[in-house]
């Protein structure tokens, strides 16, 4: 298959063949071997929060959005896990990362990693769809290359969970060493778990069990040594879609609507014409009878 059959069938909810998965896995891989870890990117660019395999949803968001190459797209990880379609949704944004290298960022989540996908669905999905968990495990070897930030301009960090302890500067993130299974603790564990709090102004133990929870203080130090005015970051669900801390020095986007079809949340974009103008884009989930639904779901549970 040539990379526009690819975009075709990826159009309309489909997922590729096993031999065709591993040839588009190979040529993701290829690009992302020579990505940085804190992956530079121009404006404009749309930042996108988690997706969780909500196929449909993500088709939305392209919709409201700006379509690539006019526009770049950081999608800061989350791509997988609790939606019904995990693998048609991976597959299309790797297919966007072939056809446009160079105006798609991936960054990895905390659920690209085989410890919580092989639990909350994507191993799941890949078993019952592919027979076995071959494809499963390709996907995983591709979630070890994904870069762990972007840098907009030099000047807005996009990181999916928040901050560490051990990460100082923006050259300490540089040198994380990413091609691995995420750890339960240290920097790159810290990257994808951690989320801010405005209970205190420095650090504190996550309730998560991983990542850690970071304060005003630890935010203003940081966008000060580093330059910067703004850190965008998702892992939280926000129900009006995005949210502000810290005097708007920490935005949350939320790209999920209507989270795990049963939360209720709208959800957003934020469109950067510049590093200092950008715009949140909100959008709502899918009508149910616009989408295809499973008859049995995969996973009946919410974590």
């Amino acid at each position: 298959m040539k990379v526009e059959e690819w975009v075709e069938l990826t159009n309309y909810c489909k997922y590729l063949p096993e031999k065709e998965l591993r040839e588009l896995c190979a040529r993701v891989s290829d690009i992302l071997v020579e990505e940085s870890n804190v992956q530079p990117v121009s404006t404009p660019v749309t930042v996108c929060g988690d997706i969780h395999g909500q196929y449909y949803d993500l088709m939305e968001l392209l919709k409201v959005s700006n379509d690539p190459p006019d526009t770049g797209f950081i999608f800061m990880g989350d791509f997988v896990d609790r939606g019904y379609y995990s693998i048609e949704t991976l597959t299309k944004l790797l297919v966007l990362k072939v056809k446009y290298p160079d105006r798609i960022t991936l960054l990895r989540g905390n659920h690209e990693s085989r410890s919580i996908s092989q639990v909350y669905g994507f191993y799941d999905e890949c078993q019952l769809k592919y027979g076995n968990s071959n494809m499963w495990k390709l996907c995983c070897n591709v979630f070890d290359l994904l870069p762990v930030a972007a840098l907009i301009d030099e000047e807005v960090l996009c990181v999916h969970g928040g901050l560490s302890p051990v990460v100082k500067t923006l050259d300490d993130m540089r040198v994380i060493v990413r091609d691995r299974e995420i750890p339960q603790e240290g920097s790159l564990s810290d990257v994808v778990w951690s989320d801010p709090t405005d209970t205190v102004r420095g650090w504190a133990t996550s309730p998560r069990g991983a990542g850690w929870l970071f304060g005003e203080s630890v935010v203003n130090n940081f966008n000060y040594l580093n330059d910067l005015h703004l850190i965008c970051r998702s892992h939280q669900l926000v129900m009006d879609g995005f949210c502000f801390m810290f005097d708007r020095k920490l935005a949350t986007v939320w790209s999920a609507p209507n989270y795990y079809y049963r939360c209720g949340n709208i959800a957003s974009v934020f469109n950067f014409d510049t590093a200092h103008h950008f715009t949140p884009i909100i959008f709502e989930a899918v009508p149910n009878e616009m989408r295809e639904i499973p008859g049995k779901q995969i996973l009946p549970y919410f974590v």
